[in-house]
């Protein structure tokens, strides 16, 4: 089987209901990134960024896979399919695709604000005086801005065997996820679907790229029948 690597945004998940990272008025569900997502944040104000990712897991039971998740998750059967995605949900999973890398954390995970390693399944409500087995308070186990991306490594790894690169509802705008592509190897075919694709530099070099303008609960099924 042939490796396909799927690298998703936000725009994956907008069709579920989920809000894009940004909006365009460049808030977050109403906040100001700099007050909810940022470890200088966490510090000023702990309960309200508690509060702002309670609310964020809660959206997470009201809403559901949209035909661009089930659609990867299909594709399993004809390619050895990894998804790398932006994303903190967990509707690929849901979808039913095995294969899958989160860059900037998961919502229904917590870890310890001093032992990153100490990460749990967290499904309710995550409260001052919530602690780990070390006894220090837990934190969303999301990458907040200024922090580092512990992913991004094996993400390249996984870049590096594509021999087809697809790229869905994402700006390519934000580093250092925005740099992976650089990581295919040169005959690997790059298709980037988007309603408003915005290319970076390393996607501009690629000779082998195909623009597909679309949502991703649209265009994926069509390029699905494409491949049947």
């Amino acid at each position: 089987m042939k490796n396909l690597v799927v690298l998703t945004g936000a725009g994956m998940s907008a069709e579920s209901g989920i809000k894009t990272f940004r909006d365009a008025d460049g808030l977050w569900e109403g906040h100001r990134v700099e007050d909810v997502a940022t470890p200088e944040a966490w510090i000023k104000d702990q309960e309200l960024v508690l509060d702002f990712y309670n609310q964020r897991r809660k959206q997470l039971f009201e809403v559901k896979p949209n035909l661009g998740h089930t659609t990867l998750a299909e594709l399993e059967s004809q390619f050895n399919v990894h998804v790398v995605t932006q994303n903190v949900d967990d509707l690929h999973e849901r979808a039913g695709s095995s294969k899958v890398l989160h860059l900037h954390g998961e919502l229904r995970k917590v870890r310890s604000v001093v032992n990153e390693k100490l990460v749990y399944d967290w499904e309710k409500d995550l409260k001052p005086g919530d602690l780990c087995e070390e006894g220090n308070q837990l934190r969303p186990h999301i990458v907040w801005f200024g922090e580092a991306v512990p992913m991004i490594e094996p993400a390249a790894a996984i870049c590096s065997m594509a021999d087809t690169l697809l790229i869905v509802g994402t700006s390519l705008l934000v580093y250092p996820a925005a740099g992976l592509s650089q990581f295919a190897p040169e005959h690997c075919e790059i298709i980037y679907l988007d309603p408003y694709p915005k290319s970076n530099y390393e996607l501009q070099q690629r000779k082998n790229l195909r623009i597909i303008e679309d949502t991703a609960a649209q265009g994926l099924p069509k390029l699905a029948k494409e491949w049947a």
